[in-house]
């Protein structure tokens, strides 16, 4: 059977808003990873003598700006808009990237990092929400990955650009780069990004909700009681989901900000040369673009949760393996299924999160989820630096990192089913059907 057209015209309509947020949130991974790719040059810039444990410090900078961006913007895009929020997170973050790279000094740069961090925490509970919003009930979890993986491809953005600039011209210009986004994302957010039909409607602006709805083929979600979203969260219905996503996001982004930190570093300690500590970082994730695409199919149908957690648990064991000294092969491979289940697995758990909850709830949930989650972000960094410092050999770095991964695995099978959570798709019999008198 085929599509009507004006199936196909609101399919492709809604292109834009995954379009848009995925390019979006490749900036953002790239603004947040990129510290990562030039970790091994301020280590050895005679100008800022760091430490490993200074150089974690200041990588935990903008993701404490990130907390504090995410709480509230999360809050406040069900107040004020999700559109209005993503035009000022963009000019705020590419602006406070430009000023990063004429920092003047170590202490500079890194209340710049945390400005940027305030900026950077409005983008990711925002554009998942939207993209969840326009997606196919059937393909929530897919489109959100796909429009989240542009996070890994900022990573490879990252890892490439740096290979290629850092040498040459210092680390500074990977941070002009960060300005990208007021030019490339802020006019197309502009001209094609709508607003949230959900959001419309609980403002009462019931013709404009229902013109998007038709223009984007949304059918708009039943509202909940009328109850703040933060009553709605937190109430006995929720409460012990809303605090296993919090600690899943914790463990997870403490995977994905401690490793993309510092994989470069413990690599180079391993006895690889830039370029090659920087490939690792590649491999990771280019692992976690493809690894999360297929997961999040899976996820559509055999539901977030079981996906999430194995995904957890193939985090733990491919970092624990990566303490073996595997073949060269093995380890290109170790890295990209570890990218599949630290970048992959925050990705599966966004993307629960925002199927878990009513639509008017959705992004309040994701700032909940986000914000508790960069206290994780924060402490991988810090965490990674304190073991380098440490004098503990190579393989605690390993060790250390495959412990939150089983945490966040138990933690994801503990969370309840939830009344929007899909269930498994019913295998259909192929064997002819036999009438009955």
């Amino acid at each position: 059977m085929t599509s009507s057209p004006a199936t196909t015209t609101r399919s492709r309509t809604g292109l834009w808003v995954v379009a848009i947020c995925f390019v979006t949130i490749v900036f953002d991974g790239y603004d947040l990873i990129v510290y990562g790719a030039v970790v091994p040059s301020l280590l050895k810039n005679p100008d800022w003598p760091l430490t490993p444990g200074q150089a974690g410090a200041i990588g935990s900078y903008a993701l404490t700006g990130m907390v504090i961006g995410t709480l509230c913007v999360g809050a406040l895009t069900d107040i004020l808009g999700r559109r209005r929020i993503m035009f000022a997170s963009i000019t705020w973050f590419s602006l406070a990237m430009g000023a990063t790279a004429l920092a003047p000094n170590a202490e500079v740069f890194g209340i710049l990092r945390f400005v940027t961090g305030l900026g950077l925490g409005g983008v990711v509970p925002t554009a998942i929400a939207l993209t969840v919003e326009y997606a196919p009930p059937h393909r929530r979890n897919f489109n959100n990955a796909l429009m989240f993986s542009g996070f890994s491809l900022g990573g490879v953005l990252a890892a490439v650009l740096a290979i290629n600039l850092v040498p040459v011209h210092g680390f500074r210009i990977m941070f002009a780069i960060g300005m990208a986004p007021l030019v490339l994302v802020l006019p197309l957010a502009w001209r094609f990004l709508p607003e949230s039909v959900s959001f419309l409607q609980a403002r009462g602006r019931y013709d404009e909700a229902a013109a998007l709805a038709a223009k984007y083929g949304v059918q708009p979600e039943p509202a909940e009681q009328k109850r703040t979203p933060l009553a709605v969260l937190f109430g006995r219905k929720h409460l012990a989901a809303t605090i296993l996503f919090g600690l899943a996001s914790f463990f997870g982004l403490l995977l994905v900000y401690g490793l993309n930190t510092w994989l470069p570093q413990i690599m180079r300690q391993s006895g690889y040369p830039l370029g090659s500590s920087l490939r690792f970082l590649l491999v990771m994730n280019v692992g976690a673009v493809v690894g999360a695409l297929v997961a999040s199919a899976l996820a559509d149908r055999l539901g977030s949760k079981v996906v999430t957690t194995v995904a957890f648990a193939l985090a733990a064991v491919s970092i624990y393996a990566l303490s073996t000294d595997p073949a060269a092969f093995v380890l290109y491979l170790l890295i990209a299924i570890a990218g599949v289940g630290t970048v992959g697995t925050q990705i599966l758990v966004n993307g629960y999160v925002a199927t878990y909850y009513p639509a008017g709830i959705r992004a309040t949930a994701l700032g909940w989820s986000l914000g508790v989650g960069r206290l994780g972000a924060i402490v991988g960094p810090l965490f990674g630096g304190w073991v380098l410092d440490s004098g503990l050999s190579l393989d605690w770095n390993f060790y250390g990192f495959a412990v939150p991964a089983v945490l966040g695995a138990l933690v994801i099978a503990a969370v309840p089913r939830g009344d929007r959570e899909p269930r498994p798709e019913p295998v259909l019999s192929t064997a002819p059907q036999t009438s009955q008198a």
